[in-house]
């Protein structure tokens, strides 16, 4: 994106706050009938669809090493006319795929695709059976979501050919989501800065929009790593320097600390070095944090008191310590116009018409999970979020720093099953069987009739620059939590990914021989517990 040149960068910038293009004017009747026309050209493709979502499903990659998947999702898109970047904002498996069509505004459209450890299941089985025992698996559901955005791009691009429309889309994926550690990075190197709007999306349990701040927190992710001295833990102790003392005592103060932090802030930690046998004082040691809050000033806050804890905790042992930055996420705040507009279309499309198998699959699965409710999937379409009135605290997701960079929402769609607990392998179960592949036509649809609204109606994009300038910007200002310095860690889960990835490969979906990826598998849809 940068490498546009500078009166092109002014162009787009002045468009994207007036949200004036020159497109050809079309009645409200024209503009339903290509809505209509780009939701069933998304329905003819739901083969190519459910391919997708079946064989990123099979790839089981973690973040920063979703390698085989960028490499066919990219190769799917290059195949179809966009042109691909390749490893962006340094991190070597993100992309952005571009597809223009002259003068209009530029729509991002992204999602995830990393997924979760541990979380290796056999889709459409109803309790816990590991493909690989103890590999990853898309317990989140994050193969689902660039597969959609790719299916409904497709459909616009045809439309937007046909019919003379100028803009551009832009798909890209949200790289090592569960490590919140990359599109903070994208917004700080300017990937963002000639985009007029985005539609992010996510699965869920239901078809949905919210607008305003969200449930759910921001957050800085920190490792704090000591360096001491090591010596023979028995015969000569007093001299070493234990790095390992100093991670402990960092984390008895944080835990002690606990007490007196306000209910909606929330902090984890592991340790991601102890040493390496008892006998060796531990020489080096490293303890790596979240630090949650719903806004800016409490994350940052938080992230103060940790580096004063470890700067004492270095003292007390006689060691050194180091901390670095290994992702952010900002509080999520989503555009009126965008979730009222998609909104509508969500009306219009509707939750997808579930067979017999799909709900007893579902009740199935909550029931082997002791969900509190045993209701299957959701018949019945969410309400439009609204802003919330008492804050509440949960879950993050850096693409909070993208709203707070362009007008953002989120759509969710309906492609997993309601009371589950999420990152557990329960999550995987639907994730390749036919409640997914539905939930993303759905979803698609909704994408796509929103990208036409956008498209062929100025006045709907004016509208969310003014929210996101006057309404949205009116008390909180963007500061970024990262530096200039601060570099993606790109080598996390590297050692996860390689110990699992040839027994995965045995595995992966070959669309050629097996038409979906339940029967390359030999599973019976569903299997239920006898």
């Amino acid at each position: 994106m940068k490498q546009r040149t500078t009166l092109c960068a002014f162009a787009c910038c002045l468009f994207a706050y007036s949200g004036v293009y020159a497109q050809k004017k079309r009645s409200n009747k024209q503009i339903e009938k290509l809505k209509t026309e780009v939701s069933t050209l998304v329905e003819e493709n739901k083969k190519l669809s459910q391919v997708m979502v079946d064989k990123v499903f099979s790839f089981s990659e973690l973040g920063f090493q979703e390698v085989e998947s960028s490499k066919y999702l990219t190769g799917i898109l290059a195949e179809n006319g966009f042109e691909i970047e390749n490893s962006i904002s340094g991190i070597p498996t993100a992309w952005f795929a571009t597809w223009s069509n002259g003068e209009g505004p530029t729509i991002a459209l992204g999602s995830d695709v990393d997924c979760i450890p541990k979380a290796s299941q056999y889709p459409g089985v109803a309790y816990h059976k590991p493909i690989v025992e103890g590999a990853p698996g898309h317990g989140e559901g994050h193969n689902s979501g660039i597969p959609m955005n790719i299916i409904s791009a497709f459909a616009v691009k045809e439309i937007m050919e046909r019919e003379n429309i100028g803009g551009t889309l832009l798909v890209w994926p949200g790289i090592a989501e569960e490590l919140l550690a990359a599109k903070a990075w994208y917004v700080r190197d300017g990937l963002f800065d000639d985009i007029d709007m985005c539609i992010f999306t996510h699965v869920s349990n239901n078809l949905s929009v919210s607008y305003g701040p969200t449930t759910g927190t921001g957050l800085i992710s920190v490792e704090y790593a000591f360096d001491g001295e090591a010596a023979h833990s028995a015969g000569s102790p007093w001299r070493g320097k234990s790095a390992l003392d100093a991670a402990e005592l960092m984390n008895v103060a944080w835990n002690y600390k606990r007490e007196h932090l306000h209910p909606l802030k929330r902090s984890h930690s592991i340790f991601t070095d102890s040493g390496d046998q008892p006998n060796v004082v531990p020489s080096k040691a490293a303890i790596w944090f979240y630090f949650r809050d719903i806004e800016y000033e409490g994350i940052m806050e938080m992230y103060d008191m940790a580096n004063d804890m470890a700067k004492g905790a270095a003292l007390m042992t006689g060691t050194t310590m180091k901390s670095k930055i290994l992702g952010t996420a900002w509080p999520r705040h989503y555009n009126k116009i965008i979730a009222e507009t998609m909104f509508s279309n969500i009306k219009e499309v509707g939750l997808p018409e579930w067979s017999e198998a799909d709900q007893n699959l579902a009740k199935a699965v909550q029931t082997e999970v002791n969900s509190k409710k045993i209701e299957g999937l959701s018949v019945e379409l969410a309400e439009l979020g609204l802003p919330i009135v008492e804050p509440i605290s949960g879950g993050s997701d850096d693409v909070g720093d993208v709203s707070w960079k362009v007008p953002t929402v989120t759509l969710r769609y309906p492609s997993n099953i309601p009371g589950l607990q999420g990152h557990h392998w329960s999550n995987s179960i639907a994730m390749a069987t036919p409640i997914a592949h539905k939930g993303v036509i759905a979803g698609a649809k909704v994408e796509a009739m929103t990208i036409m609204d956008f498209l062929l109606k100025p006045e709907l994009l004016k509208g969310a620059w003014d929210y996101f300038n006057n309404e949205q910007q009116k008390e909180t200002k963007y500061q970024p939590m990262l530096s200039e310095s601060d570099m993606p860690p790109i080598y996390l889960n590297k050692d996860k990914q390689d110990k699992f990835r040839s027994e995965l490969e045995k595995f992966y979906y070959d669309e050629t021989k097996y038409d979906t990826y339940l029967e390359q598998l030999g599973i019976e849809y569903p299997t239920l517990k006898d």
